[in-house]
């Protein structure tokens, strides 16, 4: 059951700047933490394994059917369980312990992978198993997800949330640099049943960082008891607060307008620099290289404020409006970079703000609901973007992401500011332009005086 509108050791982010100022936290601090290294450890092995694992299951697909549809459906049937049981998802998290939990999810998307090694190796494998293998996956991250998500507090605490939460970006950003790569020789050199059974296997390391952690050393988190309805519970819970309830609402339309990279990448590749796979390769390299370079900035920051999620928002659309009247391969390519970073600064510091802002018996359901709106927005965005795209060009689908993300983003903390009772600030700091939001009430305090 929920306590109030928040854990107490974990604040709210605020809009504005409050004293005392936190201190600025070392890159990996939250690496010294045992438990938290070994979790760490783990899913350095398993993301590089999930990566293989997804370019080998759609190069499958496409070699047994020579759809590019058919891939398609392989990637809706594995986000479909987060979008039809998501919520359900949150709510069994915020029951069950979560150890165990990811010792049972962990273990079930290891033996999807080695069955459809198996299968693949045998020589009997049908498009209509990785159909199903995929489906299995979906169903396992349902709980899977939130549970790895909320688990991170157990392990670190309130204090070292936001860098741990960082470090997990980064390190699924370097396996996504790694992942594809390592797929590639497997496939050419020994097939993608061996790809598959390389993720399988990879599952021993998050195994066993969890069956290693020391549970003495876990901060002990109450969890719900079984109950009727408690997923409208959690729904309400959100409803009221509104500092999560504009986070996700920000993220959603982030995610849904402006991540359609797969459309508009591949587009511009293709039809507007007639480049090649080649430059596509180049973009999304540079783009993980940002990616990167963002989330290892955020494990610098010592707390999540709302108005770097905003100003990193303003900055994500601007840059992808900038992108898209970019007259040269290159100039585009190296824009990829700072898109990457401010799009993972969205993603980092919602994430880290809304788990940090969150009662600890609410938070599997309210990072349920932000994680279905979060993976969510590709379903219903990508064909959007397809959609401008073909009737207006890539450059104004490009562009349209960007407006829709930036205007959502500009709109939002407003909005925050009116609820907050802040105004805008703008002046001088040491010969810099200093752009904030601050109480109305200081105003007026000062102006009595």
């Amino acid at each position: 059951m929920s306590s109030g509108p928040g854990a107490d050791s974990a604040p709210a982010p605020t809009t504005h700047d409050s004293p005392p100022t936190p201190k600025r936290s070392s890159m990996f601090s939250s690496l010294k933490v045992r438990n938290y290294r070994l979790f760490f450890a783990g899913q350095v092995v398993s993301n590089i394994g999930t990566w293989t694992q997804r370019i080998a299951q759609d190069w499958l697909v496409l070699s047994l059917t020579g759809s590019a549809t058919a891939v398609g459906v392989t990637t809706a049937l594995q986000f479909l369980p987060m979008l039809l049981f998501g919520l359900y998802g949150g709510v069994l998290v915020d029951r069950l312990p979560r150890r165990p939990t990811l010792l049972f999810t962990q273990s079930l998307m290891a033996l999807t992978g080695i069955a459809l090694a198996v299968l693949t190796l045998s020589g009997h494998v049908q498009v209509w198993h990785v159909y199903l293998a995929a489906f299995a996956v979906g169903l396992a991250t349902v709980v899977d997800n939130p549970a790895r998500q909320s688990f991170v507090s157990e392990m670190v605490g309130p204090d070292q949330l936001q860098n741990a939460v960082s470090l997990n970006s980064a390190n699924f950003q370097s396996a996504r640099l790694v992942g594809p790569a390592v797929a590639g020789l497997m496939i050419t050199g020994v097939g993608t049943g061996w790809a598959f059974l390389a993720n399988g296997l990879s599952f021993i390391a998050p195994l066993a960082g969890l069956l290693l952690m020391r549970g003495r050393e876990l901060h002990v988190v109450e969890r719900a008891p079984r109950a009727k309805g408690q997923l409208r519970e959690g729904l309400q819970y959100v409803a009221g607060r509104p500092d999560l309830i504009w986070t996700i609402v920000l993220v959603g339309f982030v995610s849904t307008f402006g991540f359609n990279f797969p459309v508009y990448l591949s587009a511009f590749a293709d039809d507007v620099f007639h480049a090649g796979a080649g430059s596509y390769s180049l973009f999304n390299i540079l783009m993980a290289v940002g990616s990167l370079a963002g989330a290892l900035l955020a494990a610098r920051r010592g707390t999540a404020r709302m108005r770097v999620l905003v100003a990193g928002a303003v900055a994500f659309g601007v840059m992808e409006i900038v992108a898209s009247i970019a007259p040269s391969l290159w100039l585009f390519a190296l824009l990829m970079a700072p898109i990457g970073m401010f799009g993972m600064t969205v993603n980092v510091t919602a994430n880290s703000s809304v788990q940090m802002s969150t009662d600890p018996a609410m938070r599997g359901r309210v990072m349920a609901l932000y994680m279905m709106v979060f993976m969510g927005g590709a379903p219903i965005g990508a064909p959007i973007a397809g959609w401008i795209t073909d009737a207006y060009g890539v450059r104004a689908g490009l562009a349209a992401g960007g407006v829709v993300s930036a205007a959502a983003a500009l709109t939002i903390g407003l909005v925050l500011a009116r609820v907050g009772n802040l105004r805008l600030s703008i002046g001088w700091n040491r010969g810099h332009p200093h752009v904030r939001f601050v109480p109305r009430e200081r105003e007026q305090l000062a102006a009595a005086a």
